[in-house]
């Protein structure tokens, strides 16, 4: 009796996909529907429909200025948007030890994108803070899911070694993005780097002296930046009063609240019209003339319900790799939310930020996604070893037997 031959497919042929492969995966997929936060993902999938709607109504005020079609931007917006939730969905199924692989890549790869900005860097509006190797992007947005990775795994390393300068290894990896960001200039970014720094140290245990004396550090260094960087000294003198910076965010805050409670009507704002980059840094105030304060109210609940999510998700976490990178991930997601509402309601200098997830930007909407992404792929539970002990094989194996 001969042995069966195996199959071998012909040139341009695709070999038969196994039955058992199949379930193999269906069952992968049902884990991951079970492990992830769905609340979460539901969360931003609103912001981001709502992210649509407001691009839409931004979209005329920009394009008309650039002699495009009224709703260039919003189509524009939508393939940048279906990259984004492709890569969200993607990393969401990667293993958390993958996750944090990817993620450690992914920061080694910008940080250098980012010292060859300053040599190769195309520059726009006066910024030089893109890449272009054919296809544009900024790597310092594709940084900063990526950073709060790398804080956390240098900070982790104490569990090895409780003797290792973790603090002041993360802190010379904080002080190096800020010195490249602010060659740029940047400030804005860097503000928010150091800031996601200083919490993440200090979940990681960073001794109250210290936290002191990184809070002086801060304000001195805020005080010397204003003294010799130009930029700095510039925005802050707008937010105090006059300059170009301090009329495009009066006209912002005014355009906010022309529409009243309800608003105007999705393109009937007339204030918009005048906003200089409507579709990207002050789309609040777009969404707050045609949409109405509650509306603004309710992105802000949503921002504010994502953040509490991730918190709460935290609490049950024993993972210390975990705790950290998810809470620097939504400190940087929720930071720069807050500072981009408080610039439209002028109350913060302009920093040059977008809205994330509703802005228009395609570096800024997929590193966003990115960002949510990885949330999604750190904060996975498995129902089976929760309930069972069970790990993913066992959890394979049972989905398996039920079908």
């Amino acid at each position: 009796m001969t042995a069966a031959r195996p199959y071998i497919p012909r040139p341009g042929e695709r070999a038969p996909v196994s039955p058992r492969f199949k379930q193999s995966r269906a069952a992968r997929l049902r884990i991951w529907w079970r492990e992830i936060d769905r609340v979460l993902l539901v969360l931003v999938l609103v912001l981001m429909a709502l992210g649509s709607v407001a691009v839409a109504a931004a979209s005329p005020a920009s394009a008309r200025r650039l002699k495009l079609g009224d709703l260039h931007f919003l189509w524009a917006h939508l393939v940048y948007q279906s990259f984004g939730l492709a890569a969200m969905l993607g990393v969401s199924l990667a293993p958390r030890d993958l996750a944090r692989r990817g993620g450690i890549l992914l920061g080694g790869a910008m940080l250098l994108f980012l010292m060859l900005v300053p040599v190769m860097g195309a520059e726009v509006n006066g910024a030089r803070r893109w890449i272009d190797l054919g296809i544009r992007f900024q790597p310092s947005e594709f940084l900063k899911p990526a950073y709060a990775v790398l804080l956390a795994w240098i900070l982790s390393w104490k569990l090895r070694d409780p003797s290792l300068p973790v603090i002041g290894a993360s802190a010379g990896l904080m002080a190096l993005v800020v010195a490249l960001l602010m060659a740029q200039p940047d400030l804005g970014d860097a503000v928010l780097f150091v800031g996601a720094w200083l919490i993440v140290a200090m979940l990681a245990g960073m001794p109250m002296k210290r936290i002191m004396m990184a809070g002086g550090a801060g304000v001195g260094a805020l005080v010397l930046a204003y003294m010799f960087y130009e930029n700095a000294r510039h925005r802050i003198d707008s937010f105090l009063g006059g300059g170009t910076a301090f009329d495009q965010v009066d006209l912002a805050s005014r355009t906010l609240l022309a529409g009243g409670w309800t608003g105007t009507g999705l393109w009937l704002g007339q204030r918009k019209m005048q906003l200089p980059e409507a579709h990207t840094d002050y789309i609040f105030s777009v969404i707050g003339e045609e949409f109405g304060l509650l509306v603004c109210g309710l992105v802000v609940l949503l921002y504010l319900a994502i953040v509490l999510k991730v918190i709460i998700r935290l609490v049950e976490e024993e993972n210390l790799f975990t705790v950290l990178a998810a809470s620097g991930l939504i400190t940087l997601f929720g930071g720069q939310a807050f500072i981009n509402v408080l610039v439209n309601l002028q109350l913060f200098p302009s920093k040059g930020m977008t809205l994330p997830l509703i802005s228009y930007g395609g570096s800024s909407t997929i590193a966003q996604c990115l960002t949510i992404g990885l949330l999604l792929a750190l904060t996975r539970r498995n129902p089976f070893l929760s309930r069972e002990g069970m790990g993913l094989a066992g959890a394979l194996e049972r989905e398996g037997k039920r079908r």
